[in-house]
Parts: structure tokens; C-alpha cells; sequence
């Protein structure tokens, strides 16, 4: 008579190799979706690098896991994906860094397309700003790439006229909400803000970037002081957060 416990003691290990097996494939599908999401403003060439390297590493950790489940010791496998990781992060420490900067440089740097900006010791009028590189047009109609990185490390310089002036602000709102009653509503609250911004010009919101998850968009201020810059960031942000939240308060 097949003891039952000895039995169960076979396929004990299998089970578990299967589960962690069907747990990975889900991880790495969300991973994927994860990273392809994060990096969607970048080229299709690295969005889809960057999804098979989010999915390859958590397919490397399943394994691993999968190896452990069946007794088999882990730990060369461990060493592998240890140094693979090195690799992987010094092999894309620049294109890193310059994504990262382009982050940070659309929410801390006082420029935009359109604006004319001298950065390590090149001038030139900002034509496009894409995830590696800041592109500038010289008078001299000569095309010059900037990395990214240098617009957070270096000193930039905005020489456009009036440049102090624009505030520019980046928000992003779900799918859900209606964006024209957003824009309206926005509007309206920002409009207690007008003894401070510069009559001439109203703010203005406009549309960056759009997916059928989010909406990215610009929020366009001109101040009348430079002193008032930091204090209507805030004051902004505010009034934004405030509307978000209440917008999906009705929504729910």
C-alpha cells in the first residue's frame, strides 16, 4: 500500500515550483506593463528595453525561487543575477542619469521649447526636449545636444525676455476626470490669484502628453514679481490638490 505521506512528500515541491511559476508570469506581465508606463516618453527602442529588463529580472528572481523550491541550492544563481545587476546598472548609468535630470528639469528648471538658454558654454533656442537630451538650435542653425544631466549639474541660463515671468507648473490627472470641467474649475479657483499674476496674460492650460490611463498637462502662470515665484508654486499646487481631490470625491 502507497503511503500517503510519502506521496504528498513527492509532489509537495511540484506544487510549489508551479505556484511560483504562475506568480512570476503574472509579476513579470505587470512589471513589463509597469516599466513600458515609466518610460513611455522615452524612445520605442529603450520603453521596450526597459520592459524586458523589468520582466527578465523578476523571471531571474522567480527562477531563483523556483530552484530553492525543489531543493536545489540557489546560491550560483544568486551570484549570477548579483552581477548581472552591476552590469546592468553601470552599462546604463548615463541614459539613467540623463532620464532622471529630464525629471527633475521639468519640474525645477525654468525652461521650456521656445525659450533661448546657455548651458556649458553652448547658446541656442530649445527645440526639443526628449529623454536623453535637451536639443538647442544655434544662431548659426547648427543643431546641439545637450544631455540632460548637465541641465541639474551645470548653471542654465535663461536669456529669453522676460523669462522670470512664466511659471510653469506640470499636472496630471486620471482618466476619469472630465477634463474640460477640470480646466474650468481651475481656472476659476487660480482666479483669486490675479492681483498677483501679470493682467496681460490669464493662465493658460495646456495638453503634454496623453494615454488611456492619465493626461499630462501644463499649467502656464506669469507673475507680476519675481519674489512671488515660490510662494505661487505652492499656492498653485495647492489649488490643484484641493480640485483633484474633490473632483474625485464626486466621481466616487
Amino acid at each position: 500500500m502507497v503511503d500517503l505521506r510519502t506521496v504528498e512528500g513527492w509532489f509537495a515541491p511540484f506544487v510549489s515550483l508551479v505556484v511560483i511559476v504562475v506568480l512570476t508570469a503574472i509579476v513579470a506581465w505587470v512589471a513589463s506593463l509597469v516599466a513600458g508606463r515609466l518610460m513611455r516618453q522615452s524612445t520605442p527602442q529603450m520603453a521596450g528595453a526597459a520592459r524586458r529588463l523589468a520582466a527578465g529580472l523578476v523571471v531571474l528572481i522567480g527562477g531563483t525561487l523556483a530552484l530553492q523550491a525543489v531543493g536545489v541550492d540557489p546560491t550560483v544563481i544568486l551570484l549570477v543575477i548579483g552581477l548581472l545587476g552591476v552590469t546592468v546598472i553601470v552599462a546604463l548609468r548615463e541614459p539613467l542619469s540623463n532620464y532622471g535630470a529630464k525629471y527633475f528639469s521639468d519640474i525645477y528648471t525654468p525652461f521650456k521649447v521656445g525659450d533661448t538658454i546657455l548651458v556649458q558654454g553652448v547658446a541656442g533656442k530649445v527645440i526639443e526636449i526628449n529623454a536623453m537630451t535637451t536639443v538647442l538650435l544655434s544662431d548659426n542653425d547648427q543643431l546641439i545636444s545637450v544631455p540632460n544631466v548637465a541641465m541639474v549639474r551645470d548653471v542654465v541660463i535663461n536669456t529669453s525676455p522676460q523669462a522670470w515671468k512664466e511659471l510653469t507648473i506640470p499636472v496630471s490627472i486620471g482618466s476619469t476626470v472630465d477634463l474640460p470641467t477640470f480646466e474650468s474649475e481651475l481656472l476659476k479657483s487660480l482666479s483669486k490669484l490675479r492681483t498677483r499674476l501679470d493682467p496681460r496674460f490669464p493662465p493658460v492650460l495646456t495638453t503634454k502628453a496623453r494615454t488611456p490611463q492619465s493626461t499630462d498637462l501644463v499649467l502656464t502662470l506669469m507673475l507680476r514679481r519675481p519674489e512671488d515665484r515660490d510662494s505661487l508654486t505652492v499656492e498653485a499646487n495647492k489649488r490643484l490638490a484641493e480640485l483633484l481631490d474633490r473632483m474625485r470625491g464626486v466621481l466616487r
